[in-house]
């Protein structure tokens, strides 16, 4: 099921996609199922028959604004768990992969109140010149859990969604230079969308997702990957996420850069500028479209 969060005549509200229409939970429901898919996610085994009772009417696809499918989640991890990301980006530093990254998978937490969705502006930060994309797959944490098992990790992935983890990078690499980080390199937006689909619908290889996942920039294709090429999968990153600490639903989880997935690995490109279209496309998750801007002094366009 593809689940979205929706605009239409100023109400925002959850929704799910039947065919080519969205249909407004809270509206079909008689106001039975929440507007807010987080807390539907939250209380999902209350809420999941009543999903499957709605009445299929709803709007057209082109009629809604859509949103971020979580506008506002629990928290954001992102990882980092694409071995040749890991190994091209840092050789453009001229460094080499530390031992360590192949014994654990590590992440940072970004800021869960700048998330964007399909279609919003993303706002160059002012003191930025290198402005980048990175091509994520991220999940959505569906029940409660600790010290979850990677094998077992499957049954707390509510589902997918396209991830796209905005760096602003001479920003970050001044940062990190201090031993924190990436912080303000990332601090600005994280785009997710255009819908956020269970796990029961993907395809999987050797417990691996295998989604086709694809980057352009005003129309030129610059990133393609698989997300089955994952060093880590989303069962040993969870494991890693879980130890010691509860997760919640409701919580995102990033699996990193896909390999070529970003500005940084490729030779020759230039960096993002204002007007610059950018479109993330996963198999079955759809496309995630946005436009970059420009913040000037007062923080605005």
């Amino acid at each position: 099921m593809k689940y979205v969060t929706f605009e239409v005549r100023g109400r925002i509200q959850a929704g799910i996609v039947v065919d080519d229409r969205i249909v407004g939970l809270h509206e079909a429901s008689n106001g039975r199922i929440p507007e807010d898919l987080l807390v539907i996610v939250q209380n999902y085994d209350c809420y999941k028959p009543l999903i499957k009772d709605v009445q299929h009417a709803g709007y057209k696809i082109e009629d809604v604004k859509l949103l971020a499918p979580l506008p506002r989640p629990a928290s954001i991890r992102d990882f980092y768990a694409f071995e040749e990301h890991v190994v091209t980006a840092r050789g453009k530093r001229g460094l080499g992969v530390v031992p360590e990254w192949y014994e654990i998978p590590v992440f940072y937490f970004s800021n869960h109140h700048a998330v964007k969705g399909p279609g919003d502006l993303i706002k160059r930060p002012d003191s930025c010149k290198k402005l980048d994309y990175e091509l994520e797959i991220a999940c959505v944490i569906g029940k409660e859990g600790r010290n979850i098992k990677a094998n077992e990790a499957a049954e707390y992935i509510f589902g997918y969604m396209i991830m796209n983890d905005w760096s602003a990078r001479d920003l970050q690499a001044k940062e990190m230079k201090v031993g924190l980080g990436p912080a303000k390199g990332k601090d600005f937006a994280t785009s997710f969308g255009p819908y956020l689909v269970t796990n029961e619908e993907l395809p999987t290889k050797e417990e691996r997702l295998n989604l086709e996942m694809e980057a352009f920039v005003n129309g030129e294709r610059c990133s393609s990957g698989n997300a089955r090429d994952m060093y880590y999968s989303f069962g040993q990153i969870i494991e890693q996420a879980s130890r010691d600490v509860t997760l919640y639903p409701g919580e995102v989880i990033g699996s990193g850069t896909v390999g070529s997935g970003c500005i940084l690995e490729q030779t020759g490109r230039n960096w993002l500028s204002p007007g610059d279209h950018v479109e993330l496309s996963i198999t079955q998750l759809g496309k995630l479209l946005n436009v970059v801007g420009e913040e000037d002094e007062n923080g605005l366009l």
